[in-house]
């Protein structure tokens, strides 16, 4: 579990707002994540994580001030690229990141849960699909679709995925999960802040890839 709370995710301030560069910080130690899944599928998902976090660091970097938080971003882009805003720069790369930053948190809520497969209680099939289907599915054509669902066959056991999470320390499944309800707590507000930035601005797109 040190993977991820080695990096927590800040508080968010009474207003919800995200500020950027602790933002940056803590998604760049996520891309990793998805080694922990076991297929090279998850791949392009990860290079996709690790691509639009670059985009948006190099956005911040150009002013750090102006672009203090995410929704700094957004309202500085609109205004800069009119009509072709939200398809352009980090307001784009934003909303793909957030995709994929909301499938890790369902994929762990879900183990936290302790959603199973009644007949295959030891794999984490069940939470990787709601994780998918939540998070990506409608956002996917047919034939990655198709990928994902190969994918799941790859997906590791329950205890070697957890042990994957402890950097392969021995933990109890239960410690780890304890740690995971830990992380999700700002992670998760974050997510939800994100996603609420978009509804309230209007930056939403449903295209396909």
């Amino acid at each position: 579990m040190a993977l991820l709370l080695d990096h927590q995710f800040r508080q968010l301030p009474a207003d919800k707002q995200v500020e950027t560069r602790p933002f940056l910080e803590a998604v760049s130690y996520l891309p990793p994540f998805f080694d922990l899944l076991g297929s090279t599928v998850f791949a392009p998902i990860k290079a996709d994580i690790a691509g639009n976090i670059t985009k948006i660091k190099a956005v911040y970097n150009t002013n750090p001030g102006r672009f203090k938080t995410l929704q700094n971003i957004l309202e500085a882009e609109k205004e800069m690229h009119g009509s072709d805003w939200p398809r352009v720069g980090a307001t784009l790369s934003l909303m793909w990141l957030k995709r994929g930053l909301r499938f890790i948190q369902v994929l762990l809520q879900s183990l936290v849960d302790g959603e199973k497969d009644e007949n295959n209680p030891n794999l984490i099939r069940v939470n990787v699909t709601k994780a998918y289907d939540v998070a990506l599915k409608k956002y996917h054509g047919w034939f990655v679709q198709k990928l994902f669902k190969a994918a799941l066959y790859a997906a590791p056991y329950k205890a070697d995925f957890l042990r994957a999470l402890s950097k392969g320390r021995e933990v109890k499944d239960e410690d780890c999960l304890e740690k995971v309800r830990q992380f999700l707590v700002n992670y998760t507000a974050t997510v939800d802040a994100i996603y609420s930035m978009y509804t309230r601005l209007n930056a939403e797109l449903d295209y396909t890839v």
